[in-house]
């Protein structure tokens, strides 16, 4: 396509545009409105994401050795667990080591086990980490039977509920996404059908005269990428500035929180790639679906 081919092509859906101003601003408003709701479920769930593996790196299997077996049964026990295909670490935690830390977490009330020292009523660990994170309850109900174990912790309760909330937040989002995604598309098509119904005698000129079907479709998809474009724009600067501004208070009034948001750069700076992409290919849709449903060229 010529560049001056190109640039009238471009006047065209600009023109569009203007000439069914009000069937093209709610066409706008509804991709504004999907984007803006798409780009906070965007970083909702990136950020769920990323939250639930930061907390999924840090579930282990703490297997409690039997106090009653002997060093080689040990040494036997970790060979056992190391050859699991699951497995990837597997850390040996003294009985001494476990209560040094228990003490240091419990801070001056620490103090009151200082006695136990002579005579340590805990076991000795291996702390299990899997190669994934939902091996964990399957590596665990396989390292119970093993002989030398006392008995095995994995938060059983916490890691289902977490894999299982995980899980229902990204289907339920994706499932939002789609719809609104769906509901932005048809408004399209229907901006354009009506385009195409006010400029059918100028249509039925064109081809009279000689043009190509591509030459009368182009300025309808430029119309439905510019949509796309001007709907994208103010859920962009909503997502830019506002998730920055987000991340800048939580992070200076929450500094010790456990669990970290992703940086507002260049996660923001992808968001909004993501964001006009959609846009694009939103408004490219929904002319394409209405050019080849009404536009008989």
């Amino acid at each position: 396509m010529k560049l001056k081919t190109f640039g009238r092509h471009g006047k065209e859906g600009v023109k569009s545009l203007t000439r069914n101003r009000w069937m093209s601003l709610a066409s706008i408003s509804a991709v504004t409105v999907t984007l803006l709701l798409v780009g906070v479920f965007a970083a909702l769930l990136l950020n769920l994401n990323d939250i639930g593996t930061q907390i999924e790196e840090d579930v282990e299997v703490r297997v409690f050795i039997d106090r009653t077996s002997e060093e080689a049964s040990q040494d036997q026990l970790q060979a056992q667990i190391e050859e699991l295909s699951a497995v990837s670490s597997v850390e040996f935690q003294s009985k001494e080591e476990g209560l040094n830390q228990l003490i240091e977490s419990l801070g001056d009330d620490g103090e009151a086990f200082e006695s136990l020292k002579d005579e340590n009523p805990l076991n000795d660990v291996f702390v299990v980490k899997t190669e994934q994170p939902e091996d964990t309850i399957m590596v665990a109900q396989t390292i119970e039977d093993f002989n030398s174990v006392e008995k095995v912790e994995y938060a059983k309760e916490t890691v289902e509920r977490l894999f299982s909330v995980m899980d229902v937040a990204r289907n339920v989002g994706l499932a939002i996404i789609a719809g609104l995604l769906f509901t932005a598309m048809f408004l399209i098509a229907n901006t354009i059908r009506i385009t195409i119904v006010a400029r059918k005698r100028e249509i039925e000129i064109m081809k009279m005269v000689g043009a190509t079907n591509w030459f009368i479709r182009w300025p309808f998809l430029f119309e439905g990428i510019l949509i796309g474009i001007l709907g994208s724009a103010i859920p962009i600067v909503v997502v830019v500035f506002g998730y920055d501004y987000l991340y800048t208070e939580i992070t200076t009034r929450f500094p010790t929180l456990f669990i970290e948001l992703l940086p507002a750069y260049p996660f923001v700076l992808k968001v909004s790639a993501l964001l006009l992409a959609m846009g694009v290919l939103i408004g490219l849709w929904g002319s394409f679906t209405s050019i080849r449903k009404y536009l008989k060229v």
